[in-house]
């Protein structure tokens, strides 16, 4: 079982399942995910045994969740990291074949792994598409080479276009490209350069996140010591609506704030189901998992997280359970954030903010829903502090 004294309550809707791979060749300067390179790792924390101590939780959130008589139908994977693609890739077939053998897949199962584009190769990808993966998100984050230095991405622009095109021949049902707007020294003119080459690429889904300066980063720690300047919020603005101008032009509609995909098929369901507060498990060290209002997450290290299961003990480090206030205050965080908005109905005090909104056109009431306008959309944090506050 998890832990001690946790009730984790049957889940209740559509389950997914998120499966964390925390190696990277490289940390890249601007990131703070948890994510190790090789050097950074002590004994049991090696690649080469990470599958079987990832199949060792999944088998644990079988145990857990069959407690309460039949086990869910897995809807939606997700393998993050890190760089998932460091591992072989039959290792990662090998964790889906696990869920598969425990919980089972859905016939229209989405199963997604993010891949760096020089962490890849046609036979890996045909592999991986064999294996059942179905949608593949690449790291490109930027195609000019002095952008890429800053924010320490060591993959090669060019091979961009290749990984792209093996993925398209290995059967890929869909195809996403993440980039990152604002890092320091980025002009608009680059910028421009890298949505072109992204549109170019004709992927189904292209994600667009604005940089942030997270504390404790190498990035960071760079832009205190004055070497480069903090991304400048002016700037930031116009790089979304060149991203939301460029993408609507080339027939991508905006589904989440920072998510445009080619049509509803095209939209990540697995994203969704966080969107809007379903259930899944989350594998790997620090990964965070919620179901029914309990939320827990793993201990982070990778040793730390290997040596718990080795031992047959939970990996869980923490957890908390979501009284309804907070349950709904995090529905109005994230769902505000989508294309079809927030329902009216779970707004409480908040709805007393609406019409100073709407006055000031961040927000349209759309039947039963309150959506954010395009202005909306740049002033989201505040407009989601308003229906909150």
């Amino acid at each position: 079982m998890l832990t001690e004294g946790l009730s984790i309550p049957p889940v209740d809707g559509p389950f997914g399942v998120y499966v964390h791979v925390p190696f990277c060749s490289v940390r890249c300067g601007y990131c703070d995910f948890n994510t190790y390179t090789t050097d950074e790792l002590g004994e049991g924390a090696t690649r080469a045994a990470y599958a079987d101590t990832a199949i060792a939780e999944i088998e644990l959130a079988a145990s857990t969740l069959g407690a309460h008589g039949e086990l869910p139908e897995v809807e939606t994977v997700f393998v993050g990291g890190g760089t998932p693609t460091q591992l072989p890739s039959g290792d990662l077939v090998g964790m889906l074949r696990a869920l598969e053998e425990t919980f089972g897949l859905a016939n229209d199962v989405e199963v997604t792994t993010e891949a760096n584009p020089d962490s890849v190769t046609p036979a890996s990808l045909a592999e991986l598409r064999d294996g059942g993966f179905t949608r593949i998100s690449f790291g490109v984050q930027s195609v000019v080479p002095h952008v890429l230095a800053t924010l320490d991405r060591t993959h090669d622009p060019g091979r961009v276009p290749e990984a792209v095109r093996w993925a398209r021949e290995a059967g890929f049902d869909q195809i996403s490209v993440d980039l990152i707007y604002g890092t320091p020294g980025e002009s608009i003119d680059d910028w421009r350069a890298s949505l072109d080459h992204a549109i170019g690429l004709g992927p189904d889904h292209v994600s667009a996140y604005a940089l942030i300066v997270e504390p404790g980063t190498a990035l960071a720690r760079r832009v205190a010591r004055g070497e480069i300047s903090a991304p400048d919020d002016d700037s930031m603005a116009d790089k979304y609506l060149m991203a939301d101008d460029a993408l609507t032009s080339a027939g991508f509609g905006w589904y989440e704030l920072s998510n445009w995909a080619r049509d509803d098929a095209a939209r990540c369901r697995h994203n969704l189901l966080y969107w809007h507060s379903a259930d899944w498990w989350g594998v790997g060290p620090g990964a965070h998992s919620h179901i029914g209002g309990v939320r827990w997450w793993n201990v982070k290290h990778p040793a730390a997280y290997a040596q718990r299961l080795a031992a047959g003990e939970s990996p869980m480090h923490d957890h908390e359970v979501l009284d309804p206030s907070a349950s709904v205050m995090e529905r109005v965080m994230l769902e505000a954030r989508l294309r079809e908005g927030l329902p009216l109905g779970i707004l409480e005090d908040g709805r007393a903010a609406v019409p100073a909104l709407t006055d000031r056109g961040l927000v349209e009431v759309k039947g039963d829903h309150l959506v954010l306008t395009r202005d909306g959309r740049l002033l989201a944090d505040a407009v989601v502090r308003d229906l909150t506050g």
